[in-house]
């Protein structure tokens, strides 16, 4: 790694290992949001967390935005396979191109040091600790901590906020409030008007 979790302080700061073993600097995705997620293959959450990220990535790849994700076996055993296998699962079945890194672990001992500092940067409402396979934090392009969500929430939840406030600053910035209530009113026409508007502007 490039950095000690506690002298860090930045995503950008570390250095991780992709699903081939080589070392990957992360200081490679300065100016671009992220959202880093721990994935399982055998998870109840597979299908739509997977279904759903490869639609956020497809849609925004090319905007600003790209997504990290770090297999991880410590709940309940749910990604037992090589990196190998996982990636050829996620690029078959739900046609992952975003990055998958190592597998590793993010609680214990053993916690992979990207981890120790996304943890120590967003605690939730119950610890630091990861609660289950599919928790994710959103970076921003300075590689700061912004939000962590739990493994319930979908990938596309977030899509609203992670464009409007971060893909997009500042001028989208002026309208995230209400783009936001919008969104949670229903009313998603207005909000995708608005999107479209920013993206053409």
């Amino acid at each position: 790694m490039a950095a000690a979790a506690s002298s860090a302080t930045s995503v950008h700061d570390f250095t991780v290992k992709d699903a081939s073993g080589k070392e990957v600097d992360l200081s490679t995705y300065k100016g671009k949001v992220l959202l880093i997620v721990n994935v399982a293959s055998q998870c109840g959450l597979t299908n739509s967390n997977y279904t759903e990220l490869s639609q956020l990535y497809e849609k925004y790849k090319d905007q600003g935005f790209e997504i990290l994700a770090f297999p991880c076996n410590q709940f309940g055993g749910q990604e037992p396979g090589t990196n190998e296998e996982i990636v050829q699962f996620a690029c078959t079945r739900f046609k992952a191109e975003y990055p998958i890194f190592d597998k590793v672990d993010v609680n214990g001992d053993n916690t992979a040091p990207i981890y120790k500092f996304l943890k120590s940067s967003k605690g939730s409402l119950f610890g630091e600790n990861i609660k289950w396979n599919f928790s994710k934090f959103l970076v921003d392009k300075e590689g700061r901590v912004v939000e962590r969500y739990a493994p319930t929430t979908s990938p596309l939840s977030i899509e609203v906020s992670c464009i409007s406030d971060f893909c997009f600053p500042p001028r989208a910035s002026l309208y995230s409030t209400n783009i936001r209530a919008s969104f949670a009113e229903g009313h998603q026409e207005a909000t995708w008007k608005f999107l479209n508007f920013v993206k053409c502007s």
